[in-house]
């Protein structure tokens, strides 16, 4: 019987635990969440006016939103592209001593994450070069 007791009253504190923790954490979020909200609100009225300032430049919707895509794969493109590298000189240098699959694969990487690098930084350029001077 005493056994019985004790498991009752442990799945019930258990319970009350729980529960309380689950009030204070939704108390939290919506206090978050009306600052969240704030801060999307900003980020995405920063992003409009930005969108509508190459819309501007280039005279167009069309070309404006291309080089405002271009702009962001560009400026995404530089940290992604070195944590490739990053990982492609661990092939290379440190796994491929032992391995010479990895060797291979290392070198590989490199070289595709620096010709993706390569790209991405000139593509916006090109763009702009040919919208400039292409469409007349």
């Amino acid at each position: 019987m005493k056994k019985i007791t004790i498991i009752t009253l442990l799945v019930v504190i258990i319970f009350t635990i729980f529960a309380n923790i689950n009030v204070s954490h939704a108390v939290q979020e919506t206090a978050i969440d009306e600052r969240t909200q704030s801060k999307l609100i900003e980020i995405k009225e920063s992003a409009a006016n930005s969108l509508e300032d190459y819309k501007v430049k280039y005279g167009s919707d069309a070309y404006g939103t291309v080089a405002y895509i271009l702009n962001i794969v560009r400026i995404y493109s530089i940290p992604l592209c070195f944590l490739g590298i990053t990982i492609g000189a661990i092939h290379k240098y440190i796994i491929g001593i032992r391995k010479l699959d990895t060797l291979e694969k290392g070198m590989g990487l490199i070289v595709t994450f620096v010709t993706i690098l390569i790209i991405c930084q000139i593509l916006p350029l090109a763009f702009a070069v040919f919208v400039k001077f292409g469409r007349g």
